[in-house]
């Protein structure tokens, strides 16, 4: 590790304000760094969670101060210079400087990119310019999308991933009249397994929410500027008040690429963070890191802590490399679904059940556990993340037996 004394002539700048540029500057102060930390993000608000966005928030569960990271009076007492409603239009590597959209330049000596992602858009050619369509990925949209919420009114929601069902799950809460399309044969079809596809189907269906597979959108229709129908691919019309598109997310690479940074589905980095440039490093959403022989890009709230932890070592001179330890969540109703490891490759799906609210769902590449769905059930949750993280595979006859206490399978 670096002496801390070393930096304090030193400048980091950190591009994004998300979860991932947070974590940096946080550790970075924990371990001692003693020079300038400029945190620039394009939002009004300090660093915030994003995930409740879909869920608490827009149900009004939770207050936009209750989802800040840390209060405003902790940036000042790090030395963390926070710049909102600041935009990074330009990097300049050769000269170590960036360009903010009011043309002031600041120089660095490290440089991070926590550039995040955005969200797909409905193709112009079918939404065109019409009022009532809307993406989930900040407060602002929130905050647009939450006054929709009203009894009686309809909504679609093209896309059956997360995001989708979140926000059907909610509209559903508020009394809303939902349909859900999505095109693939199921939802969930890109994330999970079958298994999992038909609990999650079933679970909106019994809240009312109209969900349709293998369907996509052929064309919006609008009335005086503002959606109004929706023609489907089958087919047939549904006429609606809003429609909610969660089809994805995107890495917002522009700024990388502009700066001639290697870049593919995401801004390539080492195990280090360290992208082809030495003095500039990519975290989270926006970074494609190396794993098991290619590169991956992962979409979690726990790998942005990890990866901006990670870096900020780095940054101190730490030779650690970054071992990802993947796990999600999602809030649908009353379930909590969370999930371990990356299911990528799995030939076998072992269900566990317990009571009439709970049940997982394991997934197996021969005999290799490789992921977990726990729905309702954190012990299993638990239980299987602590044994992927420790490269350990149950029998697969053990871990259907419900009379086996899961905790046996630890002492294996």
């Amino acid at each position: 590790m670096r002496d801390a004394a070393s930096t304090s002539g030193e400048t980091t700048i950190v591009i994004g304000a998300g979860q991932a540029g947070f974590s940096f500057c946080a550790r970075l102060r924990e371990l001692g760094y003693l020079g300038n930390v400029i945190l620039i993000g394009d939002e009004h608000h300090p660093p915030y969670q994003r995930p409740p966005l879909s869920k608490a928030y827009l149900l009004g569960d939770i207050s936009l101060e209750r989802l800040s990271l840390r209060p405003d009076e902790f940036y000042a007492d790090q030395r963390i210079d926070l710049r909102t409603d600041s935009r990074v239009t330009g990097i300049a590597p050769g000269d170590r400087t960036v360009t903010l959209a009011d043309g002031t330049q600041l120089g660095y000596d490290t440089l991070i990119l926590a550039t995040g992602s955005t969200p797909r858009l409905l193709p112009s050619s079918l939404s065109g310019e019409l009022a009532g369509i809307y993406y989930m990925r900040s407060v602002a949209d929130a905050d647009a999308i939450s006054p929709e919420f009203a009894a009686g009114r309809r909504c679609l929601v093209v896309g059956g991933g997360y995001i989708g069902l979140e926000a059907a799950a909610v509209a559903a809460k508020r009394g809303v009249e939902v349909t859900l399309i999505e095109a693939a044969e199921r939802i969930l079809q890109r994330v999970a397994c079958g298994q999992t596809s038909d609990y999650f189907r079933e679970l909106h269906r019994s809240h009312g929410v109209d969900v349709r597979e293998g369907i996509g959108l052929r064309a919006l229709g609008g009335k005086d500027g503002r959606v109004s129908s929706a023609t489907l691919s089958d087919g047939t019309s549904v006429d609606v008040d809003f429609v909610i598109a969660g089809i994805g997310i995107q890495p917002n690479v522009e700024l990388a690429q502009a700066a001639g940074l290697d870049c593919n589905n995401g801004i390539r980095v080492d195990t280090r963070c360290l992208t082809s440039d030495s003095a500039i490093m990519a975290i989270g959403d926006c970074a494609s890191f190396p794993r098991n022989g290619g590169h991956l890009r992962l979409e979690s709230v726990g790998h942005a802590i990890d990866h901006g932890q990670l870096a900020a070592a780095s940054v101190m001179g730490s030779d650690e490399t970054y071992q990802a330890k993947p796990w999600f969540w999602s809030d649908q109703y009353d379930t909590k679904l969370q999930i371990a490891g990356l299911s990528t490759g799995y030939d076998t799906i072992v269900e566990r059940k317990g009571d009439t609210a709970s049940r997982s769902f394991w997934y197996y590449a021969g005999n290799t556990l490789l992921a977990v769905d726990a729905m309702n059930d954190p012990r299993a949750y638990m239980v299987a993340k602590r044994l992927i993280e420790a490269g350990r595979s149950p029998p697969v006859n053990a871990v259907s037996d419900i009379n086996l206490d899961l905790k046996e399978l630890l002492k294996t």
